[in-house]
C-alpha cells in the first residue's frame, strides 16, 4: 500500500471533499463568509485564499494519499491569515504558534495512522520554519461534525488548554512533542480527525 503526502496547492485542492474545498469558515470573517456562501462564490474565495497564503507565507496544508486515492488532509496557517479566529472569545493565537484550522481522515482510511502522519508533517514543517507550537480553538460542547474540532479530542492527543472558556477554549501542542508521538496516540488522533464534515455551519460566535 503506497502512501504519500502532497502539499495543498491550487492543483491539489480539487482532491479535497467538495464541502471542504468550498468551505470558507476560517478563511473569511463571519460576515464575509456568509456573503460568499449566499453568493455562491465560496469555492472561488477558497482558491483565492490558498493562492495568497502560498505566495506570501508558503505551504499551508497537506493531503495524504493511499495508492493515489485522497485519504485525508490538514490545513493550517498563521493567525494573520485566519480572519475567523478573531471572532473567538479566546483569541488571539500565540505569536509563536500556527493555527490548526481543520483536518480530516476520510471514511475507509481511519485507524491507519493517517491522522498522526498529517499532524506530524505539520509539526516538522513548523519546526523548520521556526514556530514552537500548533494551537487550535476547541468546542467544549461539540455534538456533531463542524469546522471547530472537539476540545476533548484535542486534549486526548496531547493538546493543553492555554485559555479556558466554557465553549471555545484555546489549546496548544508543542511541535517537538508531536514529532515524537508514539503509537499510543494514534487511536485518539483518529477519533479526532475521523468525523466527516457535513455542510459547514457558518454561524456567529
Amino acid at each position: 500500500m503506497g502512501r504519500r503526502l502532497v502539499p495543498i496547492t491550487l492543483d491539489s485542492l480539487a482532491d479535497l471533499p467538495l464541502t471542504c474545498r468550498s468551505c470558507v469558515f476560517w478563511e473569511l470573517d463571519p460576515v464575509s463568509g456568509e456573503a460568499a456562501v449566499k453568493a455562491g462564490v465560496a469555492g472561488a474565495e477558497k482558491e483565492s485564499w490558498i493562492s495568497a497564503v502560498l505566495l506570501e507565507w508558503g505551504s499551508c496544508g497537506r493531503i495524504a494519499y493511499v495508492d493515489d486515492v485522497p485519504a485525508g488532509f490538514v490545513l493550517y496557517a498563521p493567525p494573520a491569515y485566519v480572519p475567523r479566529a478573531l471572532a473567538f472569545p479566546t483569541s488571539p493565537i500565540s505569536p509563536d504558534a500556527v493555527q490548526l484550522m481543520t483536518s480530516m481522515v476520510l471514511p475507509g482510511f481511519q485507524g491507519q495512522g493517517i491522522g498522526r502522519t498529517l499532524v506530524q508533517a505539520v509539526a516538522k514543517d513548523l519546526v523548520r520554519r521556526g514556530f514552537k507550537a500548533i494551537e487550535a480553538f476547541g468546542d467544549a460542547r461539540w455534538q456533531q461534525a463542524s469546522c471547530v474540532l472537539p476540545a476533548d479530542h484535542l486534549l486526548a492527543v496531547g493538546f493543553k488548554t492555554v485559555r479556558t472558556h466554557p465553549r471555545y477554549p484555546r489549546l496548544r501542542l508543542e511541535v517537538r512533542s508531536a514529532i515524537s508521538w508514539k503509537g499510543e496516540m494514534e487511536v485518539a488522533l483518529e477519533r479526532l480527525l475521523g468525523a466527516v464534515q457535513k455542510e459547514p455551519t457558518l454561524r456567529p460566535l
